[in-house]
């Protein structure tokens, strides 16, 4: 497979005295995989295009590159110039007469991400062209405005106007300082949303590939070969591990998890890798309903445009090979143990299972990656789901189930009598919902019953965060612990402009003192904005928003005075998140709208390019701590969260975790809003709406506004 980050390149001069069979050639054999008919001739007429736009452009000394890699999308550019200091993106359209938006945003994408990620690209100014060969346009037609990061607003033409655009820009713009000469070769950063990533993971790209910072700042490569090297080490001694990997928010944990699953199952060349799969699981329904959707339809489009004949329900199942919903992983292991559970103990029913002669009674994969698994169920809930009779429809009860959801995992990897690897992908103070035990209880776990088994695992483990400091405490006395510094991920992917995002809402949420220095270190490339005026939230987020990039609004779950401000909560099913994170921004149903809130629920392990966060009267800034509130809607009444009980400290536990994940979604900037509340009086002198007091708001408004966040 050639590895060049384009298929042609050289100086304009020279492109000029060479004939096309010879650029087409250069093409064709730097290319690779068998070329369609229509690609080759799309890449004849745009090299004879090129040739007689630049024999038309003002005699300048340049640059021309054909099919120029773009990793983060996939994609390669058809065209890039480099001339005067101009860097010129040009997507062609060959024998297109009509303007279609999505043309428009593709070549914009193209700027964005070079604008964002290519070091050489970087304070550039960046022009987006989409050529429609027969469109017809006048060169009066032309109109050259940039936005504040010096992309142009992207111009459309046909192939006979292409060089009077060229020509009008360099005339707008004649004082640019050189491009690298090594422009093609630049440094790339580039840091792809979940869903981009897990596109090019399962088209055999590498997290590395497409997640590739300055080098002694990226981890990943190093933890999935970590990990590997466990498994490897596991297959060959016939060993039961299980690694722990911890990691910031955005710091690609999922990304670790999907590459291994996917290398583990499948070869380069696509084929299944023969008795080793990996599965990659999550309890995260929204999560896992969104990749496997947009995996499938990538399978199909790609299949489809190849000449295959596959539907697209074959990609779906093909897809759910190496990503599935955890709980359907557990219910399909709990269909084959004796019921009821005797004496607390748990034996596989050999007339609901086969023994395999290598395996024992064991599911087919193994290895199994669990992402998030500090949300893996307490004993409580697991006992409670499975007695009134939870899985497979209400027909399958398991009464006085002896085990939390974490030591049942471990429990069903060990019915292997070869060998097999667990890793656990752990997010710091994430457990938002009621029953999630934490990463503790994976230990307790391990420590208690699976000593045979060797731990790898991240010294950050035992900070308070993940496990409430208790895990040296727990493991001291286990003698197959190994620490290892390659287990954490420390960077932040998702937001490119901040490495310091979750540094600083950590800060916001503990009232560290630093959180005003920390805010003003980044905001200048990762902008924080507050808000009382939902319009001005949305305005502001439109606004920000180009191409193909998203946006919308999150809220709590605990939130429930949003609809005075024309925000609805999304509602749940995974259909409903499907359609928020992948529609168009021409669909009601997009999380472009700003109509629909996303809660932290569905919204985890996911992201997008700029939020608002619409910060609800649930948590408040009071007397310099923060006080909980739960609505109750048959009074209409807040009713604060008080007293030292264990459920009224879990409840508040998942709260402020919920305000981290929201506050951490954001790629590329983030508005928060606090409302005023409604102090309107009525004619009988009480306020209009005692639900949305403005005390209910003021305080935490004040808070962040002290800590020195802007307002819009």
């Amino acid at each position: 497979m050639n590895n060049m980050r384009f298929l042609y390149n050289d100086n304009i001069n020279e492109f000029l005295n060479k004939d096309v069979d010879f650029i087409m050639g250069s093409m064709v054999n730097n290319s690779h995989g068998n070329l369609m008919t229509t690609t080759r001739e799309s890449w004849e007429s745009e090299i004879a295009i090129m040739k007689n736009t630049l024999n038309l452009v003002n005699n300048y000394n340049g640059q021309i590159v054909f099919e120029y890699d773009i990793p983060r999308l996939g994609k390669r550019i058809d065209v890039v110039l480099l001339i005067k200091g101009i860097i010129f993106c040009l997507e062609f359209k060959v024998g297109e007469t009509v303007v279609l938006e999505e043309n428009v945003d593709q070549v914009l994408d193209y700027a964005l991400d070079l604008r964002n990620f290519h070091k050489f690209s970087q304070e550039k100014i960046i022009v987006p062209i989409l050529v429609l060969t027969n469109y017809k346009s006048r060169t009066t037609d032309i109109r050259i405005s940039a936005y504040d990061d010096r992309i142009i607003n992207p111009i459309i033409c046909g192939e006979n106007s292409l060089s009077d655009i060229i020509n009008s820009v360099l005339i707008k713009y004649p004082n640019e300082f050189e491009i690298e000469d090594n422009w093609v070769n630049s440094p790339y950063a580039p840091t792809p949303t979940i869903i981009e990533a897990a596109r090019a993971l399962y088209n055999n790209h590498s997290v590395e590939n497409i997640t590739r910072h300055e080098a002694d700042k990226v981890s990943t490569d190093k933890t999935i070969s970590y990990i590997l090297d466990v498994i490897k080490y596991s297959k060959e001694n016939k060993k039961k591990s299980i690694c722990f990997v911890t990691g910031v928010p955005g710091a690609g944990k999922t990304l670790v998890g999907l590459e291994v699953a996917i290398k583990q199952t499948y070869k380069d060349n696509g084929e299944p890798v023969d008795d080793e799969n990996a599965v990659y699981l999550s309890g995260n329904g929204p999560l896992v309903a969104v990749l496997k959707e947009a995996l499938a339809i990538d399978n199909y489009k790609k299949c489809k445009e190849s000449g295959q004949n596959k539907k697209l329900t074959d990609s779906r199942r093909e897809v759910s090979k190496s990503i599935q919903m955890i709980h359907r992983y557990r219910d399909t292991m709990l269909n084959k143990i004796k019921n009821p559970v005797e004496n607390g103990v748990l034996e596989i029913d050999p007339t609901k299972a086969v023994k395999a002669d290598d395996s024992g009674y064991a599911e087919v994969e193994h290895i199994a990656i669990f992402d998030e698994a500090q949300r893996s169920w307490t004993h409580k809930r697991l006992a409670d789901y499975l007695k009134r009779g939870g899985t497979y429809g209400n027909k399958l009860k398991v009464p006085n189930f002896p085990m939390s959801e974490a030591a049942f995992l471990i429990w069903s990897l060990d019915q292997r009598e070869d060998w097999a690897t667990i890793v656990c992908l752990v997010g710091g103070g994430q457990e938002i919902n009621t029953g999630e035990a934490g990463i503790t209880e994976w230990l307790e776990a391990l420590n208690d019953n699976y000593q045979h088994w060797n731990i790898f695992i991240s010294p950050k483990l035992s900070d308070k965060e993940y496990a409430e400091g208790n895990v040296n405490d727990i493991l001291k006395d286990n003698h197959n612990v190994t620490y290892s510094e390659c287990l954490h991920l420390g960077v932040s992917l998702r937001s490119f402009r901040a490495e310091k995002l979750s540094k600083f809402v950590n800060e916001l949420l503990n009232f560290d003192n630093n959180a005003s220095n920390t805010y003003n270190e980044i905001k200048d490339k990762y902008p924080i904005y507050l808000t009382r005026d939902m319009d001005k939230a949305r305005e502001w987020l439109h606004k920000k928003v180009r191409g193909t990039e998203r946006t919308g609004v999150l809220i709590t779950k605990e939130s429930a005075r949003f609809k005075p401000l024309g925000v609805h909560v999304l509602q749940s099913g995974d259909e409903n998140a499907i359609h928020w994170f992948l529609d168009d921004k021409q669909s009601v149903n997009s999380s472009n709208y700003l109509e629909d809130a996303a809660t932290e629920i569905q919204v985890q392990g996911l992201e997008l390019d700029y939020t608002c966060v619409l910060w609800d009267a649930d948590m408040r800034y009071e007397n310099g701590k923060w006080e909980y509130y739960s609505f109750n809607s048959k009074n209409s009444k807040w009713n604060k969260q008080k007293g030292e009980t264990e459920s009224n400290q879990e409840k508040i536990k998942y709260m402020l975790n919920a305000y981290r994940v929201l506050l951490t979604r954001a790629r590329s900037g983030m508005v928060i809003c606090i409302p005023y509340g409604n102090s309107n009086k009525t004619v009988t002198g009480y306020p209009e709406d005692k639900t949305r007091l403005p005390e209910f708001y003021n305080g935490t408004y004040e808070y962040l506004k002290n800590l020195g966040i802007e307002e819009i």
